[in-house]
């Protein structure tokens, strides 16, 4: 694969989310080589994904490449390619394009979309976990819409705009949001054969509440909001079936709807070779120690979702967001610079800067340590932290100026089926 021999040592680091990237920019100075794996050539700003998915920003916003953002970097590789199995006693990986020896490697694979073993979900339903997934749900949001306006018969008309959701925590919620102004702010403009009641939105969630890893104060106001948008929220309910054409539930509930998104779970993404006590395998994460090292193994790391550190505070693992895997990231490139330079490495401390989600314009909700908020200034500030956080300059500027118009103008400038959808899984 082309890396270049050499006589620093080699930090290997499999995939380029917040994790990753947060741990190869704090070692941009360190005397090691970096060789950094992803399937993807760009990092993606999950967090943003739905607003791909409902045509609120188109994908190159939220995604940058990753050669671009470590260019500067001495001794920094990429290869592009899937890393496939783990062999620790030699040291050494298997990719998609050869294998490499490595002294330290670094996993943070993130996670994956969980179907909790039900295959016709699987097969049926859309999930929302990658740039090309999101564009999959703009482009099939987009089709159906296209076919209820040309509809002949009320039923089908009523299926083609149902849409379903499963799953009302941070993703499900936003989603539910934007498809729900969608209606209110494109429907009538440009489809007026079709009334706005026409469309439905539906956001199915197992608990008893939305939101549910946030306070209960901010959850009530989400609902609340929801509602008002008009988005038909069913709690204490479970999604149990879906074969392309109709929803079932846990209470015998029926949804005729051509499409189904699933953000109802996720597990982790951990790579062949790794097992014993440092996998655990019912939730697919490592156990790592207080210095994100796998139980069993003094070189090899994992960062965060994939990894599951239990301390006083989180005793189930620290929450499966985008600040414990930047913070553990930084944590761990400053203990590798003080490990090669002979010092103690220091154990991993969360802090937790709060949670916070959209439900529509002027419409969010924060929960930081002391107090809880919602309204437009909560709005304003879940954008500007989004803002912060988006790689790239251009990225921010092209974000802030979509979100601009998209206020002004009740508008979504980027509803285009580019790509039209087929279902190829079934």
């Amino acid at each position: 694969m082309n890396i270049p021999e050499t006589r620093l040592p080699r930090i290997v680091v499999i995939g380029g989310g917040f994790a990753g990237i947060s741990l190869i920019r704090q070692l941009r100075k360190a005397n090691v080589q970096i060789v950094l794996f992803d399937k993807h050539n760009y990092h993606t700003f999950q967090p943003l994904l739905y607003q791909v998915s409902t045509a609120g920003l188109e994908p190159d916003s939220i995604a940058y490449p990753l050669r671009k953002i470590f260019r500067k970097n001495k001794n920094f590789h990429f290869r592009l390619a899937e890393v496939n199995y783990i062999n620790t006693e030699e040291k050494k990986i298997e990719t998609s394009i050869g294998s490499l020896s490595f002294d330290y490697l670094v996993i943070a694979t993130g996670t994956r979309t969980n179907f909790f073993g039900n295959a016709a979900i699987e097969a049926n339903s859309m999930p929302m976990k990658t740039v090309p997934q999101a564009l999959n749900i703009r482009s099939l949001v987009l089709q159906n819409i296209e076919a209820a306006d040309i509809a002949d018969e009320a039923d089908k008309q009523k299926q083609l705009l149902n849409f379903v959701i499963a799953g009302a925590g941070p993703t499900g919620v936003e989603l539910a949001g934007a498809l729900a102004e969608f209606r209110k702010g494109i429907l009538e403009n440009d489809y007026p054969n079709l009334e706005e009641e026409d469309m439905c939105v539906h956001l199915i969630e197992g608990g008893d509440r939305v939101l549910g890893p946030m306070s209960r104060q901010s959850s009530m106001r989400a609902l609340h909001s929801l509602q008002k948008l008009g988005v038909k929220v069913h709690l204490n309910t479970l999604v149990t079936d879906y074969d392309g054409e109709t929803v079932r539930t846990s209470d015998q509930k029926e949804f005729k709807a051509a499409t189904f998104i699933w953000t109802a779970g996720v597990t982790g993404a951990p790579v062949k070779g790794i097992g014993g006590k440092g996998l655990l395998e019912k939730i697919n994460r490592y156990k790592v120690d207080h210095f994100n090292r796998i139980e069993g193994h003094e070189n090899i790391f994992a960062l965060g979702d994939i990894a599951l550190m239990e301390t006083l505070d989180y005793p189930k693992g620290h929450p499966q967001v985008a600040q414990p895997a930047i913070q553990q990231g930084k944590r761990l490139g400053k203990n590798l610079k003080r490990m090669f330079s002979g010092k103690e490495m220091l154990p991993f401390k969360y802090f937790d800067k709060g949670t916070m989600a959209t439900i529509g314009r002027n419409k969010a909700v924060v929960d930081l340590k002391r107090w809880r908020f919602g309204g437009a200034f909560a709005w304003f500030l879940w954008m500007f932290v989004h803002l912060w956080f988006l790689v790239g300059f251009r990225n921010r500027v092209v974000t802030f100026f979509n979100w601009t118009y998209n206020y002004i103008n009740y508008d979504r400038a980027a509803r285009l089926i580019i790509r039209p959808f087929k279902n190829n899984r079934k």
